[in-house]
């Protein structure tokens, strides 16, 4: 209740008594539909709207692609739901694109004579019943031995795609002829037919796959790399789908994601749809999949399975040697605040090769330069003057940048504290990856609720905090708050990168964001240069925000805000327009909790 009250007063400073109301009755006004509307009512919304309708599935049947691949399609059965599996069928027969083949590898314990007369009186269908199960990798192996497709898809054999999956995968190949794998958003459908949980996945995220399988279904592979990585490995039953997937993308970078719902995924009582608990194994399974993949790409690291998430797996990466870390920290007065920051680094930080250096910025009480005098009897900590007359956060930055010899750079604020431990260690596993440009952690209001987990990109025109006050120990969309996650943004209240990286892009831009949206420009330069950006949600800290540059509470603070917007809407103009590739299109732009786009 007390932070509550301490962000009205700061809105009431910021933007006056009208602003405030305003801002207050809007918000009440959009929970109130936000509420009155379940998710579920949104995406019934979303599908009227973004599906085709039986017309337009009519009109893509005559449609004739330059392309025209034969699509495989890979199916590994025991003991199917025959009704089930009539879905299944009944949802390939009814594709608007129709050059593909059903492979079906059978390894039941009986052999089902209606469905084994279905598959035989339709030339399309290739069915094999197996001497004996197999289990589902080396049964899916033998399906994959009948193809003659270009490219190869995979179902399950009681999930289903919807009528226009096959168009729109071939659709894609027409646009990007030398595409070599593919995967779709997917949602649950239950037993009834009813489709619920839809999963808007971001663009290709290597870093996010190679802690938790987000891709899934459906995965369509060209035919060539099919036989670069071969066949399924049954010692990962169980997450063999994942370790497929990380062999198929180390393998290329020929990736595209389709943003439209391609796949329902089955819930029943014991699928790993429905109760993550039913398939314990399958996590381990997953677990060592990750394991395999990083020793294949010659990287040493540690895997664990935090048990926050199920499936969502933690990497700590070996360092390489012992680099220095200098942590700047610009500061202006602020003792009390900034002595917890301190005190959490000194106490926190396992990892010893690092220093602190406080950018000093027009303090004014004597008790702050005291207190400096105190800090700078530990060899680690260091003060900087810089005597600059307003304040420029992108200049303090360069400024601790050039005036320190740190491997790796730290941006911190002062109103910021530690709560991991191994902070340090866990920044540096994943910056010193040469194609990663930057590295950021969990942020949290003092009361513990999220304040960051990443920024998205076109957030009411701009950028914004994703997962915004989302109670601590509750669970934002498909637990993204909780996953180590590739992002087109970080706040630069904890921005961790290489030194070379500041000089690679020029560091922050003094000129066009002296304020505001310095951090989001210099991570989409990170971008821009071909680099990865990284939020690691195993990095913790308390974030109290904004205390070092105060309030926007005068008329010339204001304009300042407003012209660094502007810049930043013509600077990115072209970024804003595409989207930002890690936070999907089919979200509503209007906040920033991944709700579905009505």
């Amino acid at each position: 209740m007390k932070y509550k009250l301490q962000r009205i007063f700061y809105h009431l400073k910021r933007y006056g008594i009208l602003k405030t109301i305003k801002k207050m009755m809007n918000r009440m006004i959009k929970l109130d539909k936000r509420n009155r509307k379940s998710n579920q009512e949104l995406y019934q919304n979303w599908i009227l709207q973004n599906e085709p309708n039986e017309t337009e599935l009519e009109l893509q049947k005559g449609d004739k692609f330059a392309l025209q691949p034969k699509i495989s399609i890979v199916v590994p059965m025991y003991n199917p739901d025959e009704n089930l599996f009539l879905e299944l069928l009944n949802s390939l027969l009814l594709q608007t694109y129709s050059n593909w083949e059903l492979c079906l590898a059978d390894g039941s314990e009986e052999k089902n004579d209606t469905i084994f007369a279905l598959c035989s009186r339709n030339s399309k269908i290739k069915y094999q019943f197996l001497d004996g199960n197999k289990g589902i990798s080396e049964n899916t192996n033998e399906a994959l031995k009948m193809v003659t497709g270009d490219f190869i898809a995979f179902l399950d054999h009681d999930d289903c795609l919807p009528r226009f999956a096959l168009y729109e995968v071939v659709k894609e190949i027409n646009k990007n002829s030398d595409v070599e794998l593919i995967y779709s958003d997917e949602d649950k459908m239950d037993e009834k037919g009813n489709r619920f949980e839809p999963y808007f996945k971001p663009d290709f995220s290597p870093e996010t796959l190679e802690c938790n399988n987000y891709i899934t279904h459906l995965v369509v592979l060209k035919k060539e790399l099919v036989k670069r990585i071969g066949m399924l490995d049954s010692r990962f039953d169980g997450a063999q789908d994942f370790d497929y997937l990380l062999r198929a993308t180390e393998n290329t970078t020929k990736i595209v994601h389709i943003s439209k719902i391609l796949y329902h995924w089955r819930t029943t009582k014991n699928s790993t749809a429905n109760v993550a608990q039913s398939k314990l194994y399958a996590y381990e399974a997953g677990l060592r999949a990750v394991e395999e993949h990083l020793n294949r790409i010659h990287k040493k690291a540690k895997v664990e399975n935090p048990e926050e998430v199920p499936g969502i797996y933690q990497i700590k990466f070996e360092i390489k040697g012992t680099p220095k870390v200098s942590i700047l920290i610009p500061n202006k007065d602020n003792q009390r605040t900034l002595k917890k920051c301190i005190t959490s680094i000194l106490k926190n930080s396992t990892y010893e090769n690092y220093e602190i250096l406080i950018i000093e910025n027009n303090s004014e009480n004597p008790k702050t330069f005291e207190y400096y005098k105190k800090l700078q009897e530990n060899p680690k900590i260091k003060v900087l003057m810089c005597q600059e007359k307003e304040f420029n956060y992108s200049k303090l930055i360069n400024f601790g940048v050039k005036n320190t010899t740190g491997d790796f750079i730290l941006q911190l604020n002062n109103d910021t504290q530690i709560l991991t431990k191994n902070w340090l260690e866990l920044l540096i596993g994943y910056a010193q990856n040469k194609e990663i440009g930057a590295v950021g952690g969990r942020l949290y209001y003092p009361d513990k609720s999220i304040q960051h987990a990443g920024i998205a990109i076109g957030i009411q025109g701009m950028a914004a905090n994703l997962l915004v006050n989302l109670p601590f120990g509750k669970h934002g969309y498909y637990a993204r708050e909780a996953a180590t996650r590739n992002v087109a943004a970080l706040t630069g209240a904890c921005l961790f990168a290489r030194r070379e990286i500041y000089e690679e892009i020029g560091g922050m831009d003094e000129d066009l964001f002296k304020v505001a949206f310095n951090d989001v420009d210099f991570c989409l330069k990170i971008l821009e240069k071909g680099y990865r950006v990284v939020y690691n949600p195993y990095v913790e800290l308390i974030h109290s925000e904004s205390k070092t540059r105060g309030l926007e509470d005068t008329p010339e603070k204001k304009a300042r805000f407003e012209q660094e917007k502007k810049n930043f809407q013509e600077k990115w103009k072209a970024f804003l327009q595409k989207g930002d590739p890690y936070y999907n299109k089919n979200f509503s732009c209007e906040d920033c909790n991944f709700t579905i786009k009505s």
